[in-house]
């Protein structure tokens, strides 16, 4: 009996506020250098399918492609499926390389041997890979369960230890664990407010007498033992902490850096983690080192070195702060590209075509994702109008934050993407992004709504804003009726966002067959005490100062 083919379609990732705009370009090596790098592919057949799973513990067998030769998402969120040749030009370089995508394996086992060789699946490790620990062969893991490892989490070098000595401690964590889960069945039945037990009591001094030294100071020779392994190894390996603490301190926290080191394994078997692609931990960015908060997508070469250089003015990543004093010596960007389209006092906002300047957008947008969870678009910017907010000082304009804007949105989305970097947030300027996006909505005289679906963060940051601007017009109003279309028409806000907004502060009540709308003084009278006790600072946009006419065309 024939088996049914099913079709499987993947929806768009965007979110609403933090993300579905646009894209940079992946960097790419020269060709020649790439064909000698490449690392080798092992050839997947049926045949090494049923062996992989008759040898591993896990059922499901997913491919995966190299990681520099994936393809660039499409503005639908979804790798494109043409099997054509796709621009995936360099962010810092030019555009005009490309690569072509591999043809996918079909269900016919014909002509296999003339198939591009794949990688195996995500349980068979690519011995290609290598620990970043100088001088470690990448055998044995942290957690003792694993025969390799390709990173820092799980190198037992790292963290002073050998792989014997992890499988020991990994027996021995595995034996408390059944120790306690016994343990915890004997007493599930016990009553709330039962006395402890005496075994519980003599664990509790022993606790107790294990901690009693934790605190006193170290010997000369251990300091001096220290100091020599921090000067030998520097940042390359953990610090030594026997003695530091007490035994049963220093075991716990071994315990909880080898669940962490499982819980990243765990990831990189299923494919959300590539290996060696996720190791940005901090950028250097104008005189702030940034701690970064999710992945992003810039080259591996890039990526694994933990640490980013990026010039906070033309945005473009090194490798090394020699690099970036270098660059900054000769840089003479001083504010971002495209026209200044606000300005009052030390704030300004540039209007940047994602056509015109494609490499300094595609740049933006990898920054972003270094702060932005859901956004999943980073290559296409040409569709993009991206509007940049900057503080000015005597050295240049200092990038503040961002949103991007499609040209010639259907829906009147005045808003697809949107970021205020770490080192301005809670300071009100996201809420002057948000306004700006709906005064711009204004002067094209259009009622604007930020891209759905929204996040969590983004819902609640635009709630905010909605609830503002309508306690604000119900303050001023002084007629007897009010229509949600008109607070619309003045606001520039959708029905839909108001009508949310009213029903979250339960002003909007169904009465009789109509929808009514009621004027709660006391959350009028609460907003306007927080807003004479803010008083007037300059985290708000004034209309008069924006020098702005909608574009035509794109």
């Amino acid at each position: 009996m024939p088996r049914r083919r099913q079709s499987v379609h993947l929806g768009s990732g965007s979110d609403g506020t933090e993300d579905s705009d646009s894209s940079a370009e992946r960097e790419q090596t020269n060709s020649s250098e790439s064909d000698g790098n490449m690392p080798k592919r092992t050839r997947l057949t049926r045949a090494s399918l049923r062996l992989s799973q008759s040898s591993q513990d896990t059922p499901d067998v997913k491919r995966v492609g190299d990681h520099d030769e994936s393809p660039p998402l499409t503005p639908t969120g979804n790798a494109p499926s043409s099997e054509s040749e796709l621009d995936i030009s360099s962010p810092n370089a030019s555009h005009d390389e490309s690569v072509a995508k591999d043809p996918a394996l079909r269900d016919s086992d014909k002509d296999l041997s003339h198939r591009p060789k794949r990688r195996r699946c995500h349980e068979t490790y690519n011995f290609n890979m290598k620990c970043p620990t100088p001088g470690c062969n990448s055998l044995g893991h942290l957690t003792g369960k694993h025969e390799r490892h390709f990173a820092v989490s799980g190198c037992p070098l790292y963290h002073n230890l050998s792989a014997d000595e992890c499988k020991v401690k990994a027996t021995t964590r595995e034996k408390h664990e059944e120790e306690s889960k016994v343990q915890e069945e004997s007493n599930r039945h016990a009553t709330r407010h039962q006395m402890p037990t005496s075994k519980q009591t003599r664990y509790k001094e022993q606790v107790t007498e294990m901690r009693k030294g934790r605190n006193s100071g170290l010997p000369k020779e251990q300091k001096e033992k220290y100091m020599e392994h921090r000067q030998s190894h520097g940042n390359t390996r953990e610090p030594l902490l026997e003695n530091i603490t007490s035994e049963y301190d220093l075991e716990l926290f071994r315990k909880a850096q080898a669940r962490a080191s499982e819980d990243l394994e765990k990831l990189r078997i299923q494919g959300q983690i590539t290996e060696g692609s996720n190791m940005i931990k901090t950028i250097l960015f104008g005189r702030y080192e940034l701690d970064t908060w999710y992945h992003s997508p810039y080259p591996e070469e890039y990526a694994r070195l933990g640490r980013l250089y990026v010039c906070e003015f033309c945005l473009k990543y090194m490798k090394s702060q020699t690099i970036l004093r270098r660059h900054m010596a000769k840089c003479v960007w001083k504010h971002p590209p495209g026209d200044e389209v606000y300005r009052k006092g030390a704030i300004s906002v540039f209007e940047v075509d994602g056509k015109k300047n494609k490499i300094y957008c595609q740049n933006l947008c990898l920054l972003a994702k270094l702060f932005l969870d859901h956004k999943t678009l980073y290559y296409d910017v040409e569709p993009f109008l991206f509007y940049v907010m900057t503080e000015a000082d005597n050295t240049g304009c200092h990038l503040v934050g961002y949103f991007s804007k499609e040209k010639n949105s259907f829906l009147n989305y005045n808003v697809s993407c949107i970021l205020t970097m770490p080192q301005y947030m809670r300071q009100g300027f996201g809420k002057m992004l948000i306004d700006f996006s709906y005064l711009l909505s204004k002067v094209e005289e259009k009622v604007g709504s930020p891209e759905r679906p929204l996040s969590d963060l983004g819902l609640i940051s635009y709630r905010s804003y909605w609830k503002e601007v309508l306690l604000r017009y119900m303050y001023n109003f002084q007629g007897k009726e009010i229509s949600i279309k008109e607070i619309s028409q003045e606001t520039a806000v959708n029905p839909v966002d108001i009508v949310s907004t009213l029903q979250s502060l339960q002003m909007l009540k169904y009465w009789k067959g109509k929808h009514l709308v009621l004027k709660r003084q006391d959350l009028i009278d609460e907003w306007k005490a927080k807003e004479t006790k803010r008083g007037s600072n300059n985290k708000t946009i004034d209309p008069s100062s924006l020098k702005w006419t909608p574009p035509k065309g794109t």
